[in-house]
């Protein structure tokens, strides 16, 4: 199984908000932070936004923050909203071409293997990932005030 870079950003875009609280970010800072590419993160904010995990506020003093409490985003969610080709090999795809189709066993193993992935990840949200270690986040993420 692999995750794009777009659910990986949002996963960190959320993991900062959290941790920033009710203060705002921005996306500079968020960019910044991570060492990641603002306009990558401008189109992952706006989908966050429109799907309501965050709200965004623009003008002088914009930014944005968290639409829920952490406690209530599941990370299993998150993943569906984001990944947008779960399918892992050709035959979980509408162009499926592949000759042993028919009496091949891979897809239904796939199946109940991706079943359970997301199964463990629907159990977390995004405050498990945050934990006693959101001090230490902080300080990584060099969120100024947040890190006793």
């Amino acid at each position: 199984m692999h995750l794009t870079r777009y659910t990986d950003y949002a996963l960190r875009v959320l993991i900062y908000l959290a941790v920033k609280g009710e203060e705002r970010a921005t996306i500079h800072e968020i960019a910044e932070s991570f060492g990641v590419s603002r306009n990558h993160l401008m189109k992952v904010v706006q989908d966050l936004s429109h799907r309501g995990y965050i709200v965004t506020i623009r003008g002088k003093n914009g930014g944005m923050l968290l639409n829920r409490p952490p406690e209530t985003i599941s990370l299993g969610g998150l993943i569906r909203d984001t990944e947008h080709e779960l399918g892992l090999v050709e035959c979980f795809r509408d162009s499926n071409e592949c000759i042993i189709t028919p009496a091949c066993r891979l897809k239904p193993i796939l199946n109940e293997a991706m079943a359970a992935f997301m199964a463990v990840l629907d159990g977390y949200t995004l405050a498990d990932m945050l934990g006693r270690r959101q001090p230490q986040l902080a300080r990584l993420m060099q969120i100024p005030g947040q890190e006793q």
